[in-house]
């Protein structure tokens, strides 16, 4: 398997597995394969959305009414 390090890459692999595996042609080895293979783009593509989370900060308007950048925390519930 080809090592795919953009998300955009890992989600249309995903489709493309999915989509495969809903046809329910294939063999029963084949379709572990694919279940584990989509399984660790899953993974990937949670932990790069994590990543990017992290990095995002928004621009708030100050009392002084000039922009500044702040981190992005995320409310837990």
């Amino acid at each position: 398997m080809e090592e795919r390090t953009n998300f955009e890459d890992n989600m249309k692999r995903l489709e493309e597995i999915a989509t495969e595996l809903e046809k329910g042609d294939l063999d029963l080895d084949t379709s572990v394969s694919k279940f584990e293979e989509g399984m660790k783009l899953s993974k990937e593509c949670s932990e790069m959305l994590e990543k990017a989370e992290k990095k995002i900060t928004m621009l708030i308007k100050g009392e002084n009414g000039e922009l500044a950048e702040e981190n992005f925390v995320q409310n837990e519930e």
